[in-house]
């Protein structure tokens, strides 16, 4: 009797340490789950902040918001100088949109997050002046980056800052 005792004790051991060895299981799936959660936050807010980053300066400086503004709409009309200006402005902020597009592309970024950064980007990749710096410069981005922006249908009215003034004048 002493016998079966001790077989009972040693399954019930082994019945609570699985439930144990389960229990710890379930403790990190939640903690994995939880750390993945606050690490996609962390990279969607990156995202946004690389952008303000990007826009802000033409926001505080009317100079560069005219040369932006202006570039989008009519690269001709700036001065080689302010080209230049330009062109960085349009490199920082497609290199933003390549961030926010890898985010997304490697499940970082929620969907619905993803689809307004989509919309925005439709907009501004079609406008002549970003059109024309995508038509000098798609090696500096990645091929992924390059082959999505190349397949980006344009929007029915193309929007941007330049053209939403046109629509309030008008």
């Amino acid at each position: 009797m002493a016998a079966m005792n001790w077989d009972a004790i040693s399954a019930i051991s082994q019945l609570i340490g699985s439930l144990a060895v389960v229990l710890s299981v379930l403790y990190l799936a939640m903690q994995v789950h939880q750390s993945t959660r606050v690490a996609k936050l962390a990279m969607q807010d990156a995202a946004a902040t690389a952008l303000r980053d990007v826009t802000k300066p033409l926001m505080e400086n009317a100079e560069l918001e005219r040369i932006w503004r202006v570039g989008l709409e009519d690269i001709s009309a700036l001065s080689i100088e302010e080209r230049a200006r330009f062109f960085h402005a349009a490199y920082q902020f497609l290199k933003a949109f390549e961030t926010i597009h890898f985010h997304y592309v490697y499940g970082m970024m929620d969907r619905d997050l993803w689809e307004g950064w989509h919309g925005l980007l439709r907009h501004y990749v079609v406008a002549p002046g970003m059109a024309h710096y995508w038509k000098l410069r798609p090696e500096v981005f990645s091929e992924r980056f390059r082959n999505f922006v190349n397949s980006l249908e344009p929007p029915a009215d193309q929007r941007t800052v330049g053209t939403l003034f046109k629509e309030e004048r008008a």
